[in-house]
């Protein structure tokens, strides 16, 4: 058979980009080298049996706030989504925590004398949030369509966390800060951290932190169906090794990281091309936990019950320190930890009176050692009493993530350091930095704009791109 399209690759993006091309009549096959769709959003009995674990991403500021996902009828293909009651909470020593609500006004009373320097940082965002989702869901070489907005947010993301927070005069806005921050995996110290944290922040007044209902890969599932739905064909165990394995094609879209990108297709690429696929710098890995419960997690500040996201790791100079040995090629003794408790707002994921939850930190990529006991000792820091109720536990370590989905290049879960040359460098400053050198080729993972997270963005510029310029579809 003959396609017009054929995608490689079938997580978020992948499924994205190819419904994106189904829906404007193309003909698609979805290749995928496991035996399930879903990439780094699948959900497996990982522990015991009726304990049902996130492996990769589990919670969707990005997700539920993506122009893309929100343009399709995902709900009529079974998801749903579920809010916890507080996205996420910082608990700090001595049995309190930050709370992070999804009113703005809300939050700021928890901030005491910082609540009026947090409402003017993020409420001009959120009152916008449609425009400046728009934006930074796209190449930062697109226009914007509120240039005071951009620019506004561009002098305060553009900096380091450690000087954002700067701003702030208490422990907990700081704190609050930095935990958010922190998702990016890059140093405290380094520019361009604050945005990540910036736009969770926003992203979380705006639309919250849900979780699926029956965990990530519903979200996956839903995908899947709607692509089939469109005529899209799913072909799995169907690994691609080059580019003359596959069908006859008008285009190939390639949800891939650089490196494989490279030894999928480099022998298409000029050298110069090809030399800057071969040098993308791959970020810091996780390390990560699942547990199956036999009760909640006790926590010593009653705020955290409410909280489908924690942040573990106490001060924002604690985090700084924390975030910065995986660049140094080594972990804290006491990491920053992020931790979901998903059983407490969904019933589905574990047996009646259980629960699930889990916990990651950052290692140095490709790390081979055990930080099992480091992050459960954050955990205690916080909620005594918490190692009891394990019954089972999971382990999956930098190798083991990038074995159970291959786009994590040394556990890897961003598709790249988010320095800030990989991320406003030369490899965004195009007109379509999802097209190659190659005619008809394009590349749609989270290493191409805007960059990691599931909001499927990435692969619909990419099909989107495809469009224009092979089947000239505007």
């Amino acid at each position: 058979m003959s396609y017009d399209a054929i995608v490689v690759g079938a997580g978020p993006n992948g499924l994205s980009a190819a419904i994106e091309l189904a829906r404007n009549g193309l003909s698609v096959l979805l290749r995928e080298a496991t035996s399930t769709v879903g990439g780094a959003a699948r959900t497996e009995e990982l522990t015991e049996p009726g304990f049902l674990h996130d492996v990769g991403s589990a919670v969707y500021p990005m997700a539920i706030g993506s122009p893309f996902f929100n343009s399709l009828p995902l709900e009529k293909h079974g998801l749903q989504w579920i809010h916890p009651p507080v996205p996420f909470a910082h608990p700090l020593d001595g049995g309190h925590a930050v709370v992070f609500q999804r009113s703005v006004a809300h939050t700021v009373t928890g901030l005491d004398k910082d609540g009026p320097a947090y409402q003017r940082l993020v409420e001009p965002f959120v009152r916008k949030w449609p425009i400046f989702a728009d934006h930074v869901m796209t190449t930062p070489i697109r226009p914007p369509r509120d240039p005071v907005l951009m620019g506004r947010f561009s002098l305060r993301g553009i900096q380091s966390t450690t000087t954002l927070a700067s701003r702030f005069k208490t422990d907990e806005a700081r704190a609050l800060l930095a935990g958010c921050a922190a998702h990016s995996a890059i140093r405290l110290e380094a520019a361009p951290s604050a945005a990540i944290g910036m736009v969770l922040m926003v992203a979380g007044h705006a639309v919250g932190w849900p979780v699926p209902k029956g965990g990530a890969g519903a979200l996956t599932r839903a995908l899947a169906s709607l692509f089939e739905s469109l005529g899209g064909v799913i072909e799995t165990n169907a690994p691609v090794a080059s580019l003359e394995q596959l069908p006859a094609r008008k285009a190939t879209l390639l949800a891939l990281t650089p490196g494989q990108v490279a030894a999928v297709a480099g022998e298409h690429f000029p050298d110069r091309h090809r030399a800057q696929l071969e040098a993308w710098r791959y970020g810091p890995g996780a390390f990560k936990v699942d547990w199956a419960l036999d009760g909640p997690i006790p926590w010593q500040a009653s705020e955290c019950e409410l909280a489908g996201t924690l942040h573990l790791g106490g001060s924002l100079e604690e985090i700084a320190a924390a975030e910065r040995a995986p660049w140094e090629g080594r972990v804290s003794d006491e990491p920053f930890v992020l931790l979901a408790q998903p059983s407490r707002f969904d019933r589905t994921r574990a047996p009646e009176g259980k629960h699930t939850a889990w916990a990651y930190c950052h290692v140095p990529n490709g790390w081979e050692h055990d930080a099992t006991a480091a992050i459960e000792a954050q955990v205690e820091r916080f909620a005594p009493g918490f190692g009891a109720r394990v019954i089972a536990r999971r382990i999956h370590g930098p190798a083991a993530l990038q074995a159970w989905n291959a786009n994590l290049v040394g556990g890897d879960i961003n598709g790249g350091a988010l320095t800030m040359y990989q991320t406003f460098g030369p490899s965004r400053w195009k007109l379509s930095p999802w097209a190659t050198p190659v005619s008809n080729l394009y590349v749609c993972s989270a290493s191409t704009p805007p960059g990691g997270g599931v909001h499927g963005m990435c692969g619909y510029h990419a099909a989107r791109a495809t469009l224009r310029r092979t089947f000239k579809i505007s």
